[in-house]
Formats: structure tokens, sequence, C-alpha cells
């Protein structure tokens, strides 16, 4: 496998995990980037651009990273409560007055955030052409009742926490999340990260689609999912099935018309220095220069604020204020990690004990939801590199 990049002294074992994704798990294309104390100390890239072509992927390729682009459209919010234009104990009809309907007036915007304000479905689908209008998934999240009692459990909003965020963001800001998060968090970052790709970059991004899953994940252990959650996907009425048909049928990632929108839930495009860069800024300067989150909103947004059985993915899953906390279902680098993975395998992430921001984009996605066996044998060989 030729790779190509560069690691800094002691990172070594990156280098040959990333080898041995393409030898033994499946990598058609991908790109892994780690920075430690805003410095950029791995950045890798191997195979090709295109899932089904024979470009080679390059510096700069960029990838649609799914519901890791989560952890950002959550940035986002925390930097308008940072600023004081978001209350996060407020009530989301506060900002959104139409949002109050179905039962939803004690809804709060912190709810939101950790997934437990009881929306993680549309009784009424969108359609694929219909997602594609912001206006249209705030509208629809408005008039839905709650699943549950709000702010009294949580689940998956696999695709309804894209329209919350997004439309929250603008009743606040009168911006769209796609504009805002170029403005105030990627442009001044440096970060090759994009919700709602320009025109102008569309031909750094490669075609994507789906990868089989290896007999074994690389150490001899064939990979199967609990009954409880295979059954959950299976079971047309249940709330994981219901929650990623939100949009039914789903656009075609490759349509350039879906790439364009700004789906704050799903479809978040970039390099993995991007993503990287991104998570590196919230716990500290990068190369000197900008950091985006004060010491308070770091510790908010990896305080845990949901835990337990997610009634959506039915596993046990963290999360703090939009991120994903380290955990069984979502393994980070150490207990105090936050991020968030993408659906089929990328995954984005900051430890600040450790100083390190990692980030992974692939363009062969497989059907992993949080834990995707690529992406953790590069988190291991991460931590194996550390110091203890």
């Amino acid at each position: 496998m030729d790779v190509n990049g560069s690691v800094a002294e002691g990172f070594e074992p990156l280098r040959a995990a990333f080898v041995r994704n393409f030898e033994t798990l499946g990598d058609r294309g991908a790109a892994v980037a780690v920075y430690r104390d805003g410095r950029r100390v791995v950045d890798l890239w191997a195979g090709t651009k295109d899932i089904d072509g024979d470009d080679p992927w390059q510096r700069g390729t960029a990838q649609i990273v799914r519901s890791a682009t989560k952890g950002v459209a959550a940035a986002a919010l925390l930097l308008l409560h940072q600023r004081g234009q978001l209350d996060l104990d407020a009530p989301v009809g506060e900002y959104w007055p139409e949002f109050k309907a179905a039962g939803k007036e004690r809804v709060l915007v912190r709810h939101v955030l950790s997934h437990r304000a009881g929306l993680p479905v549309l009784d009424v689908p969108l359609t694929a052409r219909e997602s594609l209008d912001p206006l249209k998934g705030a509208e629809a999240v408005a008039r839905q009742a709650p699943v549950w009692e709000p702010g009294t459990d949580h689940g998956y909003h696999a695709l309804t926490y894209g329209w919350l965020t997004a439309e929250l963001l603008r009743r606040v800001t009168g911006a769209g999340i796609g504009d805002w998060i170029a403005r105030e968090i990627t442009g001044p970052v440096g970060a090759d990260l994009w919700v709602g790709l320009p025109e102008r970059e569309t031909g750094r991004v490669g075609r994507v689609g789906r990868v089989e899953t290896p007999e074994n994940d690389g150490a001899g252990l064939r990979a199967r999912p609990k009954r409880s959650v295979t059954e959950a996907y299976g079971d047309p009425d249940s709330l994981t099935r219901r929650a990623f048909a939100a949009i039914t049928p789903f656009p075609d990632q490759n349509d350039p018309a879906y790439r364009a929108a700004a789906l704050p839930a799903t479809n978040g495009i970039a390099t993995a220095d991007g993503l990287a860069r991104f998570y590196a800024s919230l716990i500290g300067e990068v190369d000197g220069g900008v950091r985006l989150f004060t010491p308070e909103t770091l510790s908010a947004a990896r305080t845990e604020e949901s835990a337990g059985p997610d009634r959506v993915l039915v596993v046990n899953t963290r999360f703090g204020l939009g991120h994903m906390l380290h955990g069984p279902a979502s393994p980070f680098l150490a207990t105090g990690s936050f991020g968030h993975p993408g659906r089929g395998g990328s995954l984005g992430f900051a430890d600040p004990e450790s100083g390190v921001a990692f980030a992974y984009v692939t363009n062969g996605f497989r059907k992993t939801v949080t834990a995707d066996p690529r992406a953790q044998a590069l988190v291991r060989a991460l931590r194996a590199a550390l110091p203890s």
C-alpha cells in the first residue's frame, strides 16, 4: 500500500495501523490526521479518491463525514451560548415560537443538544427533495409531537438533530448554519470542512459508497451486533428504523444538490486534517492562532447530560451537550474525550488531557453506526503511541 503524508517521531504506530486498514479491513480510500497541542503530528492518506474509481487520493481530498457533522453543529450552538446569545436552559419556543406546538412547550435547548427532546422521528417523513430545504425540515419538526416526555430520557436524533440545531441558530442569528459555520468556525480556524459544499470545492470531494464488512476485524473476531440491535433495525415500527427513515428515500450522497445543502446532522464534508483541526481548535490554540472554546464552554461540552440505554440506538450511549462522550458504544481516546462518529466509518474527537485531536475519513461506508473497526484500530494505535 502506497501511503502518503507524514508522521512525527513516536507516532509511527498509526502508519502501521493505517496500512492494515487497507490490507485487512477493506479500506479503499481514507485519511487520518492527528494534532497534539495545536500542532499536526499525523497526516496520512492512501487509496483512491472515489469508491468506484482509480484516481488517487491526494492531499486535500475531502469526503462526506455523515454524523460526524453533528459535532460541528453542537459547537456552533455552544459558541452562541458562550457569547451570551443562547440560553441552554431556555425553552426552545422562546427562540422559535412555532416549535411550541404538539406539547413541546417545555423542551429546552439543553434537551435538543443532548438528544433528550423526544423528537427522533417524523410521523410524516420528508422526501429526498424536501430534505434539502432547511425550512421544510424545521416546519416538520415544529409540527411533530414528542415520542417521550422531553427531558426524561434520551435517544439518538439521527436526522432531526440537524433541523433542530440549524433552525435554532437561524432564529438567534438570522444566518443559515452552513454560512455561519464557515464564517465563525472553519474560516477563522483554517479548517477544510463545510456544511453545504461551495461549488468551487466540488472537485476535491470523492464519491462515496458501501463496502462489505470483512469476515473479521483484523484480530480474528467476527463482528456481530447484538440480537436486540438487529431486531430494532429490522422492525419498521421501531424508533430505530423510524429515526433513520425521517427522510425517505434518503438522498444520493454523491448528488451535487445533496452536497450543496446544509444538513448538519448528516452531510458535512471534510478532509481528515480539517476535521482534526476543528477539534484541536476547541481545546487549544492551533498553530499559535485561534482557540474557539473557553475553559468553561469546554467543560460544559464534555459534561455528561445523557447516559444509559439509548431508545434509538438500543445500546448504552453517553452524550454531553451535543457531543458523544467516551464509552463502550463509541470509544475515543480516554475518559475525558468528546467528539462524534459518522455512520459507516468517519470519526472526529478531542481529548483535552492529552492535548490530542483526531480525525479519520473514508469513502467506503460499512454497516457500523458508532464504532467502526478501522477508526478504532487507529485510535488504539494512537493510545499506544502516547506516553502512559
